[in-house]
């Protein structure tokens, strides 16, 4: 057992390097080649930060334990919404002022509804995991479209917040000057570190599931999920404590979107199958309930110290009653 713990840990450090690594690499070759800061916030780093989740997914749907890969998305969107979301908004209560406000929590409730449809049906396959991977793009493409060029002066969006998070912890991360190679070699060492990384953490989870007699999903649900969660609680945290606690919102749901159609999607592309229906009803319920919980909170425009307790609560109460029944 030891020596599964050992490797989760590893893991999980290779899995935050490799991630900070991959993003200040892609940043700097998306800066030298011209692109704009909004399509590095939307595109680059909007994947860049969710490639913990991805590779983590990937790496166990291919090693055969789909279960691992789904508990991961589920649990990262749990954590996100009430423990991420929680820890932030008690940091520095979240005033949500956006005109727009209710398309982003919008598109992660569509999503979440998606997904408990298709755990019902059992139905998935390549063509659903494309499927999800284009509406992806399609959400990407409708916050370009409606924030470069129809309100150039109002760019806000939730994938805009996750690069505008990052900054915020990060403040070397564009290069004022420098040629191709270094962002080059950043990306292709960040990119090997996140694969060895994936690799081990996966591993260690299979042996752990396997000595402690946990399933799959479980570990996926828990210590997967809150491990590649860490850089969302991180640059959230540190977002709410710099006066930005807008950006930490849509942090949060820029996550829980990228999540479920851009990770969700490949693990389907990658590993065809049905999402496991022992996330029916507690999980995946959950999973919705505290996505419709931020929409009302963004039509509420504000998240205070009361709620944020009562997202921790919730969380604590949802760990405790996975730890009781495994």
């Amino acid at each position: 057992m030891i020596l599964a713990i050992c490797l989760v840990i590893a893991g999980l450090v290779l899995l935050v390097i490799g991630g900070e690594l991959l993003v200040r690499g892609a940043v700097g070759l998306a800066e030298k080649a011209g692109v704009s800061a909004l399509v590095i916030g939307l595109v680059i780093v909007g994947f860049g930060t969710s490639m913990p989740e991805l590779v983590t997914s990937v790496e166990a749907a291919w090693a055969g334990s789909p279960a691992i890969a789904w508990g991961n998305i589920v649990g990262s969107n749990i954590a996100n919404s009430l423990l991420i979301l929680g820890a932030a908004a008690l940091i520095a209560p979240i005033a949500i002022s956006s005109a727009n406000r209710w398309r982003d929590p919008g598109v992660a409730v569509g999503a979440s509804a998606v997904l408990l449809v298709l755990a019902a049906t059992g139905f998935g396959n390549a063509i659903v995991g494309a499927a999800l991977i284009s509406c992806l793009l399609c959400y990407i493409a409708w916050c370009y479209h409606e924030e470069r060029l129809v309100a150039p002066d109002m760019i806000h969006n939730a994938p805009y917040d996750r690069g505008q998070a990052l900054e915020l912890t990060d403040p070397g991360l564009h290069a004022k000057n420098g040629g191709w190679t270094r962002p080059a070699l950043l990306t292709l060492v960040g990119l090997a570190v996140l694969i060895g990384g994936g690799r081990l953490l996966v591993t260690g989870a299979i042996d752990l599931a396997r000595i402690a007699g946990l399933t799959e999903t479980m570990i996926g649900l828990t210590i997967v999920a809150v491990g590649t969660s860490l850089p969302e609680l991180v640059t959230s945290i540190v977002a709410a404590r710099k006066g930005e606690a807008e950006v930490a919102f849509g942090n949060v749901v820029g996550s829980n979107i990228y999540n479920i159609l851009g990770i969700g999607g490949a693990t389907m592309l990658l590993a065809p199958g049905a999402v496991p229906a022992n996330l029916l009803p507690l999980d995946i319920g959950l999973l919705l309930a505290s996505a419709l919980g931020i929409l009302l909170l963004a039509f509420l425009r504000s998240v205070t110290r009361l709620p944020a307790l009562a997202l921790l609560a919730a969380y604590a109460a949802y760990l405790g009653f996975l730890i009781l029944n495994a």
